[in-house]
């Protein structure tokens, strides 16, 4: 066996470990839960800008 080859067989067995371990569930709360904290992040920055801009006024 070549060392490439050995690296691929490594590197597959365990994307397919981890891959087996995740469960739809858990994405889809990951997806939600980076929405949120992005909209969270967006309209704290834009009362931030605005309380900024009434306090240079």
């Amino acid at each position: 066996m070549k060392w490439i080859d050995i690296r691929i067989g490594t590197i597959g067995g365990t994307l397919c470990s981890i891959w087996a371990s995740f469960s739809l569930g858990d994405v889809l709360q990951t997806a939600l839960m980076a929405a949120l904290g992005t909209v969270v992040s967006f309209v704290t920055s834009k009362l931030l800008s605005r309380i900024r801009q009434r306090k240079s006024d």
